[in-house]
């Protein structure tokens, strides 16, 4: 596997050259410390896989994984970084990186990381993970905000927390698409939640959601 390894800290660069190094299966092409010559270094060797940091300097890792994509370059991205922010992780997670490894990880961490890539499949540094699952628990449902909700908003909760698409509801509810969007915004608003997501899971915590009845309707 061809690797090219990108960072702006020229220690970092020689350390994770080092590390991979020992292994036959991985060959390191070259290393870049900021966007321009990375970008170049892609194109000319194009690698099997390309190392970044998420911060080159004042520039972002992941804008260069954008723009190399942008261009043509079909290579696999793995980020490497000490950040655990989670707004960070989310978005390279949407843009599909193919690692993401804590820059405090082992050596050997960083070689099973690579190989778990090298082998098609996602690594995520368990650290990481584990604290942003511990971040993203929430608090005690509210169960008496459901107070705010009219009839007929308790009805769409209801068959949200079933599972039904908005054209299912409106199917079973005898009103139009459009309606139900209105509800649907106006049920996030009042209870205070932020996604479809979060509705299903305050309709079924609530007890508003009776599978034995409300499969059947």
């Amino acid at each position: 596997m061809k690797i090219v390894v990108v960072d702006d800290q020229t220690i970092i660069r020689k350390g994770v050259i080092s590390i991979l190094s020992s292994q036959d299966t991985m060959e390191v092409s070259g290393e870049a410390g900021n966007k321009h010559e990375a970008l170049l270094l892609i194109q000319r060797e194009k690698p099997d896989l390309t190392i970044v940091d998420f911060h080159l300097g004042k520039e972002s890792g992941l804008d260069l994984i954008t723009e190399a994509r942008q261009i043509g370059c079909t290579c696999k991205f793995a980020i490497l970084t000490y950040s655990k922010d989670q707004k960070s992780f989310e978005r390279a997670k949407v843009m599909d990186v193919d690692g993401y490894i804590s820059l405090e990880s082992h050596p050997e961490e960083i070689i099973y990381a690579l190989q778990m890539i090298q082998r098609g499949r996602k690594y995520y540094d368990p650290d990481i993970i584990d604290l942003l699952m511990q971040a993203q628990k929430k608090p005690r449902i509210d169960n008496s905000r459901i107070e705010f909700l009219t009839s007929k908003e308790r009805e769409v909760l209801q068959k949200i927390g079933v599972g039904f698409s908005n054209k299912q509801i409106a199917e079973n509810l005898f009103i139009t698409e459009n309606t139900v969007k209105k509800h649907v915004s106006q049920v996030l608003s009042k209870l205070n939640l932020g996604d479809r997501t979060q509705a299903a899971l305050y309709a079924n915590e609530t007890g508003l959601v009776q599978y034995k009845y409300d499969l059947l309707v």
